[in-house]
């Protein structure tokens, strides 16, 4: 079971590590960040933990806030890539989210950016955001809707993306309110949940988003090198890609789309 844990953590690690995330979440979502932190009530002194934090878009918000900020992600390329362009001082950890390597109750403050939403095991996650936050301590988590755009977008790549490890649940299911408080039980009180939308107008036509995620973002890129040997699947991936940016697509110039995500904060019970 060790083993096979190993294997895909490591397969997702090399996954987050192909294209360039940093500037994507740099470029199109950097707004989140911000977002999670004025949710999350975080203010000097406070001692915070972003699982997941890929390059760093609600640590570095945080730290500028004045916390003590830990950033923690099971890829460096991404963590390296957060050192290099922080402003603030904060401390950098490669950590898998399923078994974090820290103390029970370390933090007054746990956050996730549409980051722990991608660690396989759902529970597993649950217990150790749970686990390293102090008691009426908060966590604070976006994450990427079923119904919402990347949620829809994901659902367009399942059937080109190789077999999910046995036992993985689907992300956009963190985005899922009911979902997350069932993970969380009666070690919680006080969740607000809202889905809310971030606007995105960086692209000109549906082909250039495509093209983008094409080259800057893991999952799409390793479903992409999945069926790399089939042009068929893959014109008929490109196609299907654009087609969703159309239906998305509010109709106005440059191109804009909402994404839609849920904000969740609970205290620790």
């Amino acid at each position: 079971m060790g083993e096979k844990i190993d294997t895909v953590k490591a397969g997702h690690r090399k996954m987050w590590a192909l294209g360039d995330y940093p500037s994507l979440a740099a470029e199109i979502i950097p707004s989140l960040g911000e977002v999670l932190v004025r949710a999350a009530n975080v203010t000097s002194g406070d001692r915070v933990l972003d699982v997941a934090a890929g390059s760093g878009n609600a640590a570095i918000p945080a730290a500028r806030a004045g916390a003590k900020v830990v950033a923690s992600d099971l890829t460096p390329e991404l963590l390296e890539a957060g050192r290099r362009k922080a402003d603030a001082d904060l401390e950098w950890r490669e950590a898998d989210a399923e078994a974090l390597p820290f103390g029970d109750a370390e933090f007054d403050i746990v956050l996730s950016c549409v980051g722990v939403m991608f660690a396989p095991h759902h529970q597993a996650a649950a217990d150790e955001l749970l686990r390293v936050c102090r008691p009426g301590g908060t966590i604070a988590l976006i994450n990427w809707t079923p119904g919402g755009f990347i949620g829809e977008m994901f659902a367009t790549m399942k059937p080109y993306a190789p077999p999910p490890p046995p036992g993985a649940q689907p992300p956009p299911l963190w985005g899922d309110p009911d979902h997350v408080r069932t993970l969380f039980g009666d070690r919680v009180t006080d969740v607000t949940a809202r889905r809310q939308n971030i606007q995105i107008d960086a692209f000109e036509k549906p082909e250039d988003f495509r093209d983008y995620f094409k080259a800057r973002y893991g999952p799409t890129i390793a479903v992409y090198n999945n069926i790399a040997g089939d042009p068929d699947k893959v014109a008929t991936l490109d196609a299907a890609l654009a087609d969703l940016v159309r239906r998305h697509d509010k109709g106005t110039s440059p191109l804009t789309v909402d994404w839609e995500y849920l904000l969740l904060t609970a205290k620790r019970a």
